[in-house]
């Protein structure tokens, strides 16, 4: 398998060079040259969630590991569990926050970790913004692994207090900047960083962001456990709360594969810029906006030229298979209430596509929503809406009195390329 820069078709790597370099030239993202179609279906649904997803990873990661490596990576990786849980008559919900940090992205971040423990060479500097969830996952599969740094940028402000203390409380090779600006200025800055020669001949720099290809094909790994949990293969429509749009790309890739996904619906917030762009074809991010789904507040989507580079050939078919939709904090609040009267208690994220599903789902197809955050994580948003206490998960009870140990930095690249570098002179409060 090899892997196209989509920005610069003529550069192309392999697997263990797409997941090292993080970024292609000029900022490209990296995507597999095919997507390999899988023949026996119905075999792979009936593995288990760990030996299924060693068979999928086996066609992304050529000769980057040997078998018995590739699954110790993914039995590590993949060490907790993935629940379709029945919400209502042809409704499901598909819980993604049962590893470590709380999120869907322990996925990928685990699995990413797991990779560059193998393929690293020396002292390797980890730099990822986050918008909530990112950050905490990358930071718990990263934690005090011998000659990793990571550095994360997070918009000050605008994450949940629980998803702050997730990963601004442990220190040691974990370093976190709270930057005063919105997301797209924390990827904005780590873009930079990768195109910046003085940077990369110095450190051995990565990210564990969805722009990373190893996070995407990890996820692609979890929408197979999910069809394999469902009571019906058929007309199984799946709704995804969508900031970055990686999570969708991994359902497309998992499509393309062959399974049986009708169709999905990119549940946006506030920050509309996909759905207007399918409305009048024209691409023009807003000035990011805050809202109660905060992982979700991204403007300017880094994965969507992915999904079109996937649809290249087959445009109308983009437009027949995605079916976007921007959800209003009123309306999420709304989702959040009616799925506790129906005895699901959700966090907004989850909410919000529960409540796109149902504005599209016909009594003929299957709904599958996907919950990728424990509701403790927006637990006084959530408590606000149905009056009643979150509980916490187990071993997570004292995390709120943990001291933060971020910084708080300017939205300015030459303070975070001086901290990168080992600089004393980037001043911060």
């Amino acid at each position: 398998m090899k892997y196209i820069n989509i920005k610069h078709p003529e550069q192309v790597a392999s697997f263990a060079q797409a997941v090292t370099m993080g970024l292609g030239r000029d900022r490209g993202l990296f995507f597999p040259e095919t997507i390999p179609p899988l023949s026996d279906l119905a075999t792979l649904l009936r593995m288990s969630f760990v030996e299924r997803s060693v068979e999928i990873l086996t066609h992304f990661v050529d000769d980057a590991f040997e078998q018995k490596t590739l699954e110790k990576i993914v039995s590590r990786a993949f060490n907790f569990s993935v629940n379709v849980t029945p919400v209502e008559t042809h409704v499901f919900a598909l819980e993604l926050f049962h590893g470590p940090s709380l999120a869907f992205k322990d996925f990928g971040a685990r699995f990413l970790a797991e990779c560059l423990s193998h393929l690293s060479s020396g002292p390797t500097t980890i730099l990822t913004a986050t918008s909530g969830d990112t950050g905490a996952a990358v930071a718990h599969a990263f934690f005090d692994q011998p000659e990793i740094r990571v550095v994360i940028l997070y918009p000050e402000g605008r994450i949940s207090q629980f998803q702050e203390k997730l990963f601004c409380t442990l220190g040691k090779n974990i370093e976190t900047f709270a930057v005063r600006s919105d997301f797209d200025a924390c990827q904005a800055i780590v873009k930079q960083a990768f195109e910046d020669q003085t940077i990369r001949q110095s450190i051995q720099l990565n990210s564990a962001n969805s722009i990373n290809i190893g996070r995407l094909l990890a996820q692609v790994c979890y929408y197979f456990e999910a069809v394999a949990q469902l009571p019906s293969h058929e007309s199984i429509v799946v709704s995804i709360p969508s900031g970055n749009f990686g999570n969708l790309t991994a359902g497309l890739i998992a499509r393309a594969m062959g399974l049986p996904i009708q169709k999905f619906i990119a549940a946006t917030n506030a920050n509309d810029t996909v759905p207007r762009y399918f409305d009048n074809n024209i691409w023009a991010p807003n000035p990011t906006k805050a809202t109660l789904t905060n992982a979700m507040d991204i403007a300017e989507p880094n994965n969507f030229p992915r999904i079109e580079w996937l649809f290249k050939d087959s445009p109308k078919t983009l437009r027949s298979v995605i079916q976007p939709h921007a959800v209003s904090d009123v309306q999420t609040r709304e989702s959040v209430s009616a799925l506790y009267e129906i005895n699901y208690i959700a966090e907004p994220h989850t909410a919000l596509a529960y409540g796109a599903l149902k504005n599209y789902l016909r009594d003929d197809e299957i709904g599958l929503f996907l919950g990728t955050a424990h509701p403790v994580k927006f637990n006084e948003i959530i408590e606000a809406e149905i009056d009643e206490a979150v509980p916490v998960p187990p071993g997570f009870e004292s995390l709120m009195e943990q001291p933060l140990l971020s910084q708080v930095i300017e939205p300015d690249f030459e303070l975070i390329k001086g901290r990168l570098l080992g600089s004393q002179n980037a001043t911060l409060r």
